[in-house]
């Protein structure tokens, strides 16, 4: 697809073929312009449900991601969790079906809960880590109404785009290893299978069992793969716990029990737990780098989401414009900001959306269909809560596989690409960070470039990033020279 000239020339108002609409139409028709778009109710009805039924596993993802400590040792508790994500996403997805009009929906994007877990939370609390989601959600919008969404999407190489999102696929699938205690740190070597390189206790066993079933049912197209397979190593759980084939003491987060009634009432306990001070040991330079880091973790896969899925639906020309892209856009960057505040971390337009697209959704009355069953998940947090970490962690490393799919679109043959590519990835999983990744990556992009008497393709704003990557892997020496401690 292509990254250039995205702005569109269109609104959603005027999307599709003429500019009226047929007498007779209902209002729901007018509005989303459904037969504009050669759709139906039911399509878009049944484009909802499916896109619901491929990202419901969030629900479970994002709580277990944002389950550990801050550097106060404070933890978010998981029902409050499971009801911010799910409340997030509800509210975002509904925005963007009745003011975006497009079939895309939004929940809280893995890479910026990554972010947040493995590089925010262990130097602040989590009230300031989702300020930081606040921040980064701003200026987003702030790159979305100036236009220099544009030139930062054009500045950066497509193959160093592409490897971000491998790279954040190996963090989030390593991630998914260590939760389901498949790879644990070993005595004499960094990494080792299990805790004494075997693999020990049931619970992991489940692990593999949920992994290897949605691999399976990804193989042969079954729509709602992950979901299925969270659901079926959930039942399987619960049966080995109730006949006492499991020790409770071996589940990571508790035995899969259900606690009362399967329905209860939204826990909002930490909503509007937000804090932007509290930053001075910290460093304004780090600041500046989480938020950076924030907004590539979700501003370029939104970019390339909306595109793809838009052109999947029809909407988009061969140029990548599409109806509404700015509405779209802008939407997503205030998800970051919606879901700081709403303490799910930042919402992003996910690619499951696509499966909506092939059941037939064309228009925003899908994403609406899709936010309503986010809002009744709030009254079922009993229910989710009763999937073990063990299980959940399975779907952690299929995203991630499916995230590395992008290295289709590298050219491995030419090391000007295959270098930055090669150290972009790798790096982030094994420095458990995603902004160490990006830097060497764009530095020895640069640095190659350079070699080959290619500087005057570098352009401004590689050059402003290299200078900043620099300063980022050299602060430790940088204020020591400076007396800073």
């Amino acid at each position: 697809m292509t990254q250039q000239s995205l702005e569109p020339t269109t609104s959603a108002d005027d999307a599709g073929e003429g500019t009226r609409v047929p007498a007779g139409r209902s209002w729901l028709d007018r509005y989303f312009h459904i037969s504009k778009r050669e759709s139906t109710v039911a399509r878009e009805v049944r484009g909802g449900v499916t896109t619901f039924m491929a990202m419901a596993y969030i629900l479970l993802l994002n709580p277990l991601i944002l389950s550990g400590k801050d550097a106060a040792g404070d933890t978010l508790a998981q029902k409050a969790l499971i009801t911010a994500t799910a409340f997030a996403a509800a509210l975002t997805t509904l925005l963007m079906g009745f003011f975006g009009k497009v079939p895309l929906a939004l929940a809280a994007g893995l890479s910026v809960s990554g972010v947040l877990a493995s590089q925010v939370a262990p130097q602040m609390t989590w009230p300031q880590a989702m300020g930081m989601c606040v921040m980064y959600g701003v200026v987003i919008m702030l790159l979305v109404v100036t236009g220099l969404r544009e030139m930062i999407m054009n500045a950066i190489p497509l193959a160093l785009k592409h490897a971000i999102t491998m790279g954040i696929g190996l963090f989030v699938a390593l991630i998914g290893f260590s939760k389901a205690g498949f790879v644990h740190q070993g005595e004499s070597t960094l990494v080792t299978l299990g805790p004494a390189g075997e693999l020990a206790g049931w619970p992991v066993l489940l692990f593999a069992v949920t992994l290897l079933a949605i691999f399976m049912l990804q193989a042969r197209g079954v729509p709602g793969a992950i979901l299925i397979g969270i659901v079926g190593g959930t039942v399987l759980a619960v049966v080995l716990n109730a006949f006492d084939v499991i020790d409770p003491r071996q589940w990571a987060g508790g035995a899969p029990e259900l606690h009362g009634s399967a329905v209860s009432m939204p826990d909002f306990s930490i909503f509007g737990n937000v804090e932007f001070g509290g930053w001075g040991e910290v460093g304004a330079m780090t600041v500046g780098m989480i938020v950076f880091t924030l907004v590539l973790a979700g501003f370029f896969d939104a970019m390339a989401t909306i595109i793809g899925v838009g052109t999947e639906a029809k909407l988009a020309d061969d140029k990548g414009r599409m109806p509404g892209l700015s509405k779209a856009l802008f939407i997503d960057g205030a998800g970051g900001a919606i879901g700081g505040v709403s303490g799910a971390s930042g919402q992003t337009v996910f690619v499951e959306s696509a499966t909506g697209v092939g059941e037939g959704a064309r228009t925003g009355l899908s994403s609406v269909v899709t936010g309503l069953f986010f809002a009744a998940c709030l009254f079922f947090t009993p229910l989710t809560a009763i999937v073990p970490g063990e299980v959940a962690a399975a779907a952690l490393v299929v995203i991630g596989a499916m995230m590395m799919m992008n290295a289709r679109h590298v050219d491995w043959a030419d090391r000007a690409t295959a270098i930055p590519v090669f150290l972009t990835v790798v790096l982030m999983p094994f420095t458990y960070s995603i902004t160490a990744g990006v830097a060497a990556g764009v530095i020895s992009y640069v640095a190659i470039k350079v070699a080959q008497g290619k500087a005057r393709e570098i352009g401004v704003f590689m050059w402003a990033l290299t200078g900043i990557f620099i300063v980022y892997f050299a602060l430790n020496p940088i204020e020591s020279w400076m007396g800073v401690h």
